[in-house]
């Protein structure tokens, strides 16, 4: 990316952060690292952020503390990082549908959903351990389940990115597109 496309980008989102909401599974984080990485800003992920804070894995604060009091610790980090300088952010899955979490992210962040399918989601989530929340008897239909109740939350983030298989570069671009459009 060359300055100029750095400099209108930063322009366009007005020194706000870059939050990156959606369900498990879109490429918060990963993509979030590339656009940061484009932009030259710091990267944020909340769930991290939080296992530091916690000095736990976030699999780990379910299972001893519960999801409410992970909830919390949530809204305290992501209300943390808001208050520093510009940065890209992924927020956890959940995060956006805390209405004090997502007034906080509308008022100091420029908010994408990356929106993806469930055959999609389930694709890139059943690879992995760690996911509290599909650890039940179904858990791709809890992935169904959560999109339902979550998508039209997701809907109120600023911009809208369809997060589909294939190079993350495809999403990034997007998103640097988008951001130049927001003016």
């Amino acid at each position: 990316m060359t300055t100029d496309t750095k400099e209108s980008v930063a322009k366009v989102a007005n020194g706000k952060t870059i939050a990156l909401v959606g369900l498990m599974g879109a490429g918060k984080s990963s993509v979030g690292r590339r656009v940061a990485e484009a932009l030259s800003l710091p990267f944020y992920d909340s769930d991290e952020q939080i296992e530091q804070a916690a000095g736990l894995s976030v699999t780990d604060i379910f299972s001893v503390h519960g999801e409410p009091e992970f909830r919390r610790g949530e809204q305290r980090v992501i209300e943390r990082l808001l208050e520093g300088p510009q940065h890209v952010m992924a927020t956890g899955g959940g995060a956006f549908m805390n209405p004090d979490i997502r007034k906080a992210l509308k008022e100091n962040a420029v908010t994408i959903w990356l929106r993806a399918d469930l055959e999609t989601l389930w694709r890139r989530v059943s690879r992995k351990e760690g996911r509290p929340l599909l650890k039940t008897e179904n858990p791709k239909q809890k992935l169904r389940d959560l999109l339902e109740l979550r998508n039209p939350v997701y809907a109120e983030a600023d911009i809208v990115i369809d997060s589909r298989d294939g190079p993350h570069i495809n999403a990034v671009s997007a998103i640097l597109a988008a951001l130049k459009e927001v003016a």
